[in-house]
């Protein structure tokens, strides 16, 4: 049982920032590569391919870097220990969000707007 505290509050924010700046690359990248074009899918397929090591990579370290904190046991860690959960739990949802939803979610309002 771990309580909302402090610490957690912090994580959420840090996570936040993370999770933002993953979404901000991928739609920049997507107009990086023609979003005025009406392909979609295809481009939204090729963004999200595209972006996913960069993506992977920074939740990689992310979760590398707060592991120990999540893992000890020693003074002060029942404070480090709810920061390092939330980034941890967080960063994977929102790297699965991130590569998985926002290009569908993308494909489809791309389609939308172009069939008006």
């Amino acid at each position: 049982d771990m309580p909302f505290s402090i610490s957690a509050g912090v994580g959420f924010i840090a996570l936040s920032g993370i999770a933002i700046l993953n979404g901000v690359v991928l739609i920049s990248t997507y107009h990086q590569l023609g979003g005025a074009g009406p392909g979609g899918k295809d481009l939204a397929r090729q963004g999200a391919l595209l972006r996913l090591r960069p993506v992977l990579m920074t939740a990689l370290v992310d979760i590398f870097g707060f592991l120990p904190m999540m893992l000890s046991r020693g003074i002060g860690a029942e404070v480090q220990r709810p920061l390092a959960t939330v980034v941890i739990g967080g960063v994977i949802s929102s790297t699965l969000l991130t590569l998985l939803l926002l290009p569908a979610a993308y494909s489809l309002l791309k389609r939308n707007a172009h069939s008006r």
